[in-house]
């Protein structure tokens, strides 16, 4: 009885989130009944919480040790591995536990969310519907359902699906969520920011939906929905770059490429700074976002202020700096906006360096250095995105434990 007693107090704990305390509740249990595989489960579940993906995935192992033929133990594993980040070990634990009992819905959701991590969108669309088999009435496996079909580019499916699970819970943070994906990738940015903020007033802790929100504010306005479209969509291989030597001209297409790209991140640096200074998103814009974007309007009005006085002054020098002041808009933005830490530092670097040659290219009264320093500007996005392949981590998957 006081086994019994003590894990349904850890579970409380757990739910509560307080795993540290589960865990003292869990090792008393387990100091007295080493081989109590529950104990085992929860305690793996209450050091994944707390971090510690070794040990978690130790307690893993040892209840699969003493309980094979239970499903549950499987399920665990799945989930240990899926927070650690291991999304293909998370999806074999998660078939471990189907196979035991495919009757189970959280080991389909569970599978689910395993595919998600690894961008498996077909995979993830399959478990979802499998789960929606065995519980119509799920509204997280609807969520991650219409997560699946948006990944896939279906649409409509993405729709029907969010659509589904609003109906079925109406208070879910995850339908919103997947409803607020759908609508963004159906070029519905209003309708999506309305569910991203519902997201967020369900569960005020969750900060992808709010990157999600500021996503759907931009996008809002016409022209930077246009201008991010054509940056995420096109940056010109750098592979063409060896067909310049036979085809010259194909230097115009790079320079209108980069230039769009540069108008693209102006756009990008004046919305933000429109919805940081506006009452109702202000909140949302108190970070590096808001910096980076008063930054980049900074260089903006200085390198227009000196191209001006280049130009009243008769100083082709000083109306070319003026320009490669305004060019290193490109470097910041394309640094603010790397998601590994080495590569946005070095990007950071990169542009600091561009900097440090204009200024020595003016002060010197060397105009090449000042225009080379303008070139590289501009061409930043190139850079970028090699830095990018070069830094991102071996294995970038990602645990997708809310990706409904």
């Amino acid at each position: 009885m006081r086994t019994g007693e003590s894990l349904e107090r850890a579970r409380t704990l757990l739910r509560l989130s307080r795993p540290a305390d589960a865990e003292r509740e869990l090792r008393g249990v387990l100091a007295t009944e080493p081989e109590q595989e529950m104990a085992h489960c929860l305690l793996a579940l209450a050091l994944i919480s707390q971090g510690r993906a070794e040990e978690a995935a130790e307690e893993a192992r040892e209840a699969v040790r003493l309980a094979p033929e239970h499903w549950y133990p499987h399920y665990v594993a799945g989930q240990v591995h899926l927070r650690s980040g291991r999304p293909d070990e998370a999806v074999r634990a998660a078939e471990a536990a189907l196979a035991h009992a495919p009757e189970e819905s959280a080991g389909w959701e569970l599978l689910a969310r395993a595919h998600a991590g690894a961008a498996r969108w077909r995979p993830m669309a399959e478990a979802a519907r499998g789960g929606l088999a065995v519980d119509p009435e799920n509204a997280d496996l609807a969520a991650l359902a219409s997560t699946a079909h948006t990944g896939l580019g279906e649409t409509g499916l993405a729709r029907q699906a969010a659509g589904y699970a609003l109906r079925l819970d109406p208070e879910s943070a995850n339908a919103h969520l997947a409803s607020g994906r759908a609508a963004l990738a159906a070029g519905e940015p209003r309708a999506a920011a309305e569910h991203f903020r519902e997201v967020l007033r369900l569960d005020p802790g969750f900060d992808p939906a709010r990157e999600l929100l500021v996503a759907a504010l931009k996008q809002r306005n016409p022209l930077q929905r246009r201008l991010s479209r054509l940056r995420q969509g096109y940056r010109g291989g750098w592979r063409l770059l060896f067909l310049l030597p036979v085809a010259p001209p194909l230097i115009a297409v790079f320079a209108l490429i980069a230039l769009l790209h540069w108008l693209a991140w102006v756009g990008e640096a004046v919305t933000v700074l429109r919805l940081a200074r506006a009452r109702a998103t202000r909140l949302l814009f108190e970070g590096a976002e808001a910096r980076i974007a008063v930054a980049c309007c900074a260089l903006l009005a200085a390198g227009v202020a000196v191209l001006a006085l280049g130009a009243a002054l008769g100083s082709p020098a000083l109306a070319v700096t003026g320009a490669t002041v305004m060019a290193l808009v490109t470097p910041v933005q394309e640094a603010a906006h790397t998601g590994s830490p080495n590569g946005r530092a070095t990007l950071y670097l990169w542009a600091g360096l561009l900097a440090v040659a204009a200024v020595v290219g003016a002060v010197s009264g060397l105009p090449p250095v000042v225009l080379l320093t303008l070139y590289a500007a501009l061409g930043t996005i190139w850079i970028a995105a090699w830095v990018r392949r070069a830094t991102a981590p071996r294995a970038a998957s990602r645990a997708a434990s809310r990706a409904g």
